[in-house]
Formats: C-alpha cells, structure tokens, sequence
C-alpha cells in the first residue's frame, strides 16, 4: 500500500511539474515576431482564399461546359430530324386534291413532331410579319410588299430553330423593301 501512496504522489508531483513547466515556456512574442507571424499568416490565408475562389470559378465552368456539351449533342440531334419536318410541312402545305383521312394523318404526325421538339424546348422562328434579323435570319431575295414595313419577313422558304441561344438553323426568308 506504501508503494501505491508513492505512486500517486509522484503523479501528482510530474502533473504539478508539467504545468509549472507550461506555464514557463508561454513566452511573450516581441512585436517584430509577432508581425512577421501576422504578414506570414495573412500570406497563407490570401493563397488559401485564391484557392478556394479558383475551385469554385472551376466547378462554375465545368457546369457551364456540361450544359454547353448536352445543348450541342441536342442540336446536333435535332438538325438530322429538320428535313423530316420540313416534308411535313411541305405535305401539309401541297397536298390538294387528297383525302381528309391522308391529311388528318398528316396533321397528327406533323403534330407529334412539334410536340417532340416542344420538350426538347426547340424554338422555330421566322414568320411572314416578323423583323429581320440578320444573327437569326437568312436573306434569299428582297421582294415590293406593300402590307409590310422596310426589312420585314415577307415570306419564308424554310423555317429557322434554335434551342435556347443556340442557333440550330437560320431561318431563310424573303423580306420586304
């Protein structure tokens, strides 16, 4: 029993010592050490704060380039489907002289169609009344419209699509003088 009595007092004395001994090495930092620490920490935190900034500029972009990479892939899609479209609606627009049956089949392809690219949020544009826009448009020929105002669509030989910015096609058309 002595010797579990002398153990814990010489616990009890290295624990005293050990923070006795702490208590002395806390030494007061002299001004010109202090600064030194303070410009070497505030150097860490800026390159950390760069850091940071650039990982989050880098994720931004690669979003972006995501996004970018889906909208090409769906136009390029899209595109190979246009002239499928396009006979549709040349059908609908020539077909005289055929049954209602034959045209109301038309019509709902034509329509299935338009609602395929409605999901896809495929825009058409280029309508006879619409100003010309020469980023959106195609100018064939200038025609003498007296319904019309100055650079106007007067008629339109193919329509023009795009998917959010992302022209897909220009819309080629006639305008007005």
């Amino acid at each position: 029993m002595a010797k579990k009595k002398n153990a814990k007092a010489e616990e009890e004395k290295e624990k005293k010592e050990t923070v006795e001994a702490e208590n002395n090495a806390t030494e007061t930092v002299s001004k010109e050490e202090y600064d030194k620490l303070k410009a070497e920490f505030d150097v860490q935190k800026d390159q950390f704060l760069r850091m940071a900034a650039e990982y989050d500029n880098f994720r931004k972009r690669t979003e972006k380039e995501k996004l970018a990479a889906f909208d090409n892939a769906l136009a390029t899609t899209v595109e190979a489907f246009l002239p499928v479209a396009d006979s549709f609606t040349l059908a609908l627009t020539s077909s005289d002289g055929a049954s209602d049956e034959f045209m109301k089949g038309l019509e709902m392809i034509n329509k299935q169609l338009e609602n395929a690219f409605a999901k896809l949020n495929v825009e058409q544009f280029g309508n006879r009344g619409e100003p010309f826009d020469p980023q959106l448009h195609d100018a064939v020929s200038r025609v003498d419209d007296d319904e019309l105002e100055e650079d106007y669509i007067a008629s339109v030989y193919q329509k023009g699509y795009k998917v959010g910015d992302k022209i897909i096609r220009h819309a080629m058309v006639i305008i007005s003088n």
